[in-house]
C-alpha cells in the first residue's frame, strides 16, 4: 500500500506541474526561424474537425482499431512477462522481475524513439512498422522457447514493448494530422476507450488461452504460450488492415468556417 501511495504522490506532483506550465500556443504561433514544409504531408490537415463529429468518421474508428490491436498485443505480453519467462525458460522469480524491468525500460524508450521517427516517416508508416515487425516477432517468440534462447526471447519482447509504448506516444500526433489541433485533446480522450478495451482483452486472452492449453489440451506450461503468441500476431494483422484503410478526412466533416 505504501508503494502505491508513494507513486500516487509522485504522479500528482508531475501532473500538477504539467497542468501549470502546459499551454495551447496562440493561433498562428510558430518557433522562431521555423518554416512549415512547402508541400504538406499527405495525411496532415490544416483544418479542424469537432470532437462530436470526429467519432462519426471512419478514420476515427480505424485509428481506434489500430490502437486497440497494438495495445492488446503489447499489454498481453507485459502483464504475463515474469510468469512467461519463468515457465518458458525456468528463470528465477528475481530474474523474471528483472525481465519486467527491461520491458518497462523498452516501453519508455519506445515512446521517444518511435514518436521521433514518426515525425520523419509519418504516423501511418510508423504504425505499419509496428504491425509488420510485431507480426514477425510474435511469430518468432514460440521459436525462442523451442531453441531455448533466453537472449532472443528478451530481444523480441523488448522490441515488442518499444512498439507498445511508441503506439501511445504516436497516436496523439496521428489524430492531430487527421482532425486538426483544435479538439485533438478531447478526441484523444475518446480514443483511449480503445486502451480500456485492450486492457481487458489482452490479459484475458493470454490467461484464458494459457490455462485452456494446460488444463484441456494437456500442453506443458512451457509451450502453453505458443498459441497465444500466434493469436496476438493475428490481432496485429487486423490492425495492419485498419491502418491501411486510413485516408484523409472528407472535407464535409471540417468545421464550417474552415471547409
Amino acid at each position: 500500500a505504501g508503494a502505491f501511495v508513494g507513486l500516487g504522490c509522485i504522479y500528482f506532483v508531475f501532473a500538477m506541474v504539467g497542468a501549470t506550465i502546459v499551454r495551447v500556443p496562440a493561433e498562428g504561433w510558430k518557433p522562431a526561424g521555423w518554416q512549415p514544409p512547402a508541400i504538406p504531408k499527405k495525411l496532415t490537415t490544416t483544418a479542424n474537425v469537432h470532437v462530436n463529429v470526429a467519432w462519426k468518421t471512419p478514420q476515427f474508428w480505424c485509428i481506434w482499431v489500430v490502437l486497440c490491436m497494438n495495445v492488446t498485443a503489447g499489454i498481453g505480453v507485459l502483464g504475463q512477462a515474469s510468469v512467461m519467462s519463468q515457465e518458458m525458460f525456468g528463470l528465477t522469480v528475481a530474474a523474471g522481475a528483472g525481465f519486467v524491468g527491461v520491458l518497462s525500460l523498452s516501453n519508455m524508450l519506445g515512446r521517444i524513439f518511435w514518436a521521433s521517427l514518426s515525425d520523419v516517416i509519418g504516423r501511418k508508416n510508423t504504425y505499419f512498422c509496428f504491425f509488420i515487425i510485431g507480426i514477425a516477432l510474435y511469430a518468432l517468440v514460440p521459436q525462442t522457447g523451442a531453441l531455448g534462447s533466453v537472449l532472443l526471447f528478451v530481444i523480441c519482447s523488448a522490441v515488442i514493448l518499444t512498439m507498445y509504448g511508441g503506439g501511445f506516444a504516436t497516436v496523439p500526433a496521428y489524430l492531430k494530422d487527421m482532425f486538426g489541433t483544435k479538439y485533438v485533446g478531447a478526441i484523444h480522450g475518446r480514443l483511449l476507450t480503445a486502451w480500456a478495451v485492450a486492457g481487458v482483452l489482452g490479459p484475458v486472452l493470454v490467461n484464458y488461452i494459457r490455462q485452456y492449453q494446460i488444463d484441456v489440451v494437456g500442453i506443458p506450461p512451457a509451450q502453453a504460450y505458443n498459441t497465444t503468441m500466434y493469436i496476438m500476431a493475428g490481432l496485429l494483422v487486423v490492425g495492419l488492415i485498419a491502418n491501411s484503410l486510413i485516408k484523409p478526412v472528407d472535407p464535409k466533416y471540417h468545421l464550417a468556417e474552415e471547409s
